[in-house]
């Protein structure tokens, strides 16, 4: 099992910024990819970016390009994303998610609360 924590949500104004983090405890070893995912009121879940443990190839989406990072710490098993410029649709609970080497994200934060108010 991969036990996963996000913080760093919260409120901030149009064209703010913040930083999520996700802890990383458990059977680290046995994932391969981590992203962030998002979930805005009445809206599907969508992936946001992801990045690789080994090789820190990163990925996004096209509405967050230029705008979010993702990073990891190996040392603490902690991927972060940079949120920066961000406007009220990025409003949404972010989580945090593991995959295996099969691709599938497997293992779930508890999600963490950003709001950007205009």
């Amino acid at each position: 099992q991969v036990q996963l924590v996000e913080s760093g949500g919260g409120l901030v104004q149009t064209g703010g910024s913040l930083r999520l983090s996700c802890a990383a405890s458990g059977r680290t070893f046995s994932t391969y990819t981590m992203g962030w995912f998002r979930q805005a009121p009445g809206k599907d879940r969508e992936f946001a970016a992801s990045i690789t443990w080994s090789g820190g190839s990163t990925y996004y989406v096209d509405s967050v390009k230029g705008r979010f990072t993702i990073s990891r710490d190996i040392a603490k098993n902690t991927v972060y994303l940079q949120m920066n410029s961000l406007k009220p649709e990025d409003t949404a609970v972010y989580y945090c998610a593991a995959a295996t080497t099969d691709g599938h994200y497997k293992y779930w934060g508890q999600g963490t609360q950003v709001t950007v108010s205009s």
